[in-house]
Protein backbone atom coordinates (compact mmCIF):
# COMPACT_ATOMS: atom_id res chain seq x y z
CA UNK A 1 0.00 0.00 0.00
CA UNK A 2 1.16 3.02 -0.96
CA UNK A 3 -0.06 7.04 -0.92
CA UNK A 4 1.43 10.22 -1.41
CA UNK A 5 0.47 13.45 -0.76
CA UNK A 6 1.34 17.13 -2.44
CA UNK A 7 1.24 20.67 -0.95
CA UNK A 8 -1.29 22.72 -2.47
CA UNK A 9 -0.63 26.54 -0.67
CA UNK A 10 -0.97 27.14 2.58
CA UNK A 11 -1.34 23.98 4.94
CA UNK A 12 -3.74 22.22 2.15
CA UNK A 13 -2.68 19.13 0.36
CA UNK A 14 -4.04 16.48 -2.07
CA UNK A 15 -3.76 13.01 -0.95
CA UNK A 16 -3.33 10.69 -3.26
CA UNK A 17 -3.63 6.29 -3.11
CA UNK A 18 -1.90 4.37 -5.57
CA UNK A 19 -4.80 3.02 -6.93
CA UNK A 20 -5.28 6.86 -8.25
CA UNK A 21 -7.92 8.25 -5.54
CA UNK A 22 -7.67 11.67 -4.41
CA UNK A 23 -8.94 13.51 -1.47
CA UNK A 24 -8.11 17.17 -0.13
CA UNK A 25 -6.96 18.10 3.56
CA UNK A 26 -5.83 20.84 5.55
CA UNK A 27 -4.79 21.45 8.38
CA UNK A 28 -6.29 25.01 8.81
CA UNK A 29 -8.13 27.46 6.37
CA UNK A 30 -6.11 30.67 5.63
CA UNK A 31 -7.45 33.61 7.11
CA UNK A 32 -10.97 34.82 5.82
CA UNK A 33 -10.99 31.14 3.18
CA UNK A 34 -12.96 28.29 3.83
CA UNK A 35 -11.53 24.92 4.94
CA UNK A 36 -11.25 22.91 1.75
CA UNK A 37 -11.13 19.50 3.31
CA UNK A 38 -10.90 17.40 6.21
CA UNK A 39 -7.88 17.56 8.69
CA UNK A 40 -5.39 14.72 8.25
CA UNK A 41 -6.52 13.81 12.16
CA UNK A 42 -10.44 13.30 11.10
CA UNK A 43 -8.57 11.67 8.48
CA UNK A 44 -7.53 8.96 10.43
CA UNK A 45 -10.96 9.18 12.61
CA UNK A 46 -12.78 8.66 8.58
CA UNK A 47 -10.88 5.59 8.16
CA UNK A 48 -11.69 4.24 11.70
CA UNK A 49 -15.26 4.66 10.62
CA UNK A 50 -15.27 3.25 7.10
CA UNK A 51 -13.05 0.10 8.21
CA UNK A 52 -15.00 -0.79 10.73
CA UNK A 53 -18.29 -0.13 9.00
CA UNK A 54 -17.07 -2.77 6.52
CA UNK A 55 -16.77 -4.91 9.17
CA UNK A 56 -20.00 -4.88 10.68
CA UNK A 57 -21.93 -5.03 7.83
CA UNK A 58 -20.43 -7.86 6.35
CA UNK A 59 -20.21 -9.51 9.26
CA UNK A 60 -23.50 -9.06 9.76
CA UNK A 61 -24.40 -10.30 6.42
CA UNK A 62 -22.63 -13.34 6.94
CA UNK A 63 -25.04 -13.75 9.89
CA UNK A 64 -28.34 -13.28 7.27
CA UNK A 65 -29.20 -10.08 8.62
CA UNK A 66 -31.37 -8.07 6.95
CA UNK A 67 -29.27 -4.42 6.79
CA UNK A 68 -30.17 -1.15 4.83
CA UNK A 69 -27.77 0.99 6.44
CA UNK A 70 -25.28 1.06 8.78
CA UNK A 71 -23.81 4.56 9.94
CA UNK A 72 -20.41 5.12 12.45
CA UNK A 73 -19.97 8.06 14.23
CA UNK A 74 -16.87 8.89 15.99
CA UNK A 75 -16.01 10.85 19.02
CA UNK A 76 -12.39 11.40 19.68
CA UNK A 77 -10.37 13.50 22.44
CA UNK A 78 -7.29 14.22 22.25
CA UNK A 79 -3.58 15.17 24.32
CA UNK A 80 -3.74 18.80 25.17
CA UNK A 81 -0.16 18.82 24.56
CA UNK A 82 2.09 18.19 21.67
CA UNK A 83 1.65 15.19 20.33
CA UNK A 84 -2.28 15.58 20.37
CA UNK A 85 -2.48 12.11 19.90
CA UNK A 86 -5.89 10.79 20.50
CA UNK A 87 -6.24 9.15 24.28
CA UNK A 88 -9.88 8.22 23.64
CA UNK A 89 -11.99 7.46 20.30
CA UNK A 90 -15.26 6.07 20.93
CA UNK A 91 -17.44 4.60 17.40
CA UNK A 92 -21.08 4.33 18.00
CA UNK A 93 -23.11 2.11 14.87
CA UNK A 94 -26.34 3.01 13.87
CA UNK A 95 -27.68 -0.29 11.97
CA UNK A 96 -30.79 0.25 10.14
CA UNK A 97 -32.74 -3.04 8.91
CA UNK A 98 -35.69 -5.43 9.18
CA UNK A 99 -35.75 -7.62 11.75
CA UNK A 100 -32.63 -7.00 12.88
CA UNK A 101 -31.44 -9.50 15.76
CA UNK A 102 -29.48 -7.43 18.47
CA UNK A 103 -27.37 -10.08 19.32
CA UNK A 104 -26.24 -10.50 16.40
CA UNK A 105 -25.66 -6.89 15.71
CA UNK A 106 -23.64 -6.97 18.92
CA UNK A 107 -21.31 -9.86 17.74
CA UNK A 108 -20.43 -7.77 14.43
CA UNK A 109 -19.56 -5.28 16.46
CA UNK A 110 -17.72 -6.92 18.81
CA UNK A 111 -15.90 -9.16 16.73
CA UNK A 112 -15.02 -5.96 14.45
CA UNK A 113 -13.37 -4.52 17.72
CA UNK A 114 -12.15 -7.73 18.34
CA UNK A 115 -10.46 -9.13 15.81
CA UNK A 116 -10.85 -7.84 12.24
CA UNK A 117 -10.44 -3.71 12.09
CA UNK A 118 -7.01 -3.42 11.91
CA UNK A 119 -7.26 0.98 12.14
CA UNK A 120 -9.33 0.49 15.65
CA UNK A 121 -6.85 -1.97 17.01
CA UNK A 122 -3.81 -0.35 15.90
CA UNK A 123 -5.32 3.58 17.48
CA UNK A 124 -6.09 1.14 20.31
CA UNK A 125 -2.26 0.95 20.76
CA UNK A 126 -2.46 4.63 21.87
CA UNK A 127 -5.97 5.56 22.77
CA UNK A 128 -8.81 3.85 24.39
CA UNK A 129 -11.06 2.62 22.10
CA UNK A 130 -14.93 1.82 22.70
CA UNK A 131 -17.74 0.61 20.33
CA UNK A 132 -21.90 1.06 20.95
CA UNK A 133 -24.49 0.78 18.98
CA UNK A 134 -28.18 0.68 18.38
CA UNK A 135 -31.16 -1.01 15.73
CA UNK A 136 -33.21 1.35 13.91
CA UNK A 137 -35.95 -0.32 11.49
CA UNK A 138 -35.57 0.74 8.27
Amino acid sequence: MQVTSQWLDGMCFVGTTGHGHSVVMEGAAAEGQAKRGPSPMEMLLLGVAGCSSIDVVMIAQKQRQNITDCRASVTARRADTTPRVFTEIHIHFKVFGRDLKESAIAKAVEMSAEKYCSASIMLGKAATVTHSFELAQA
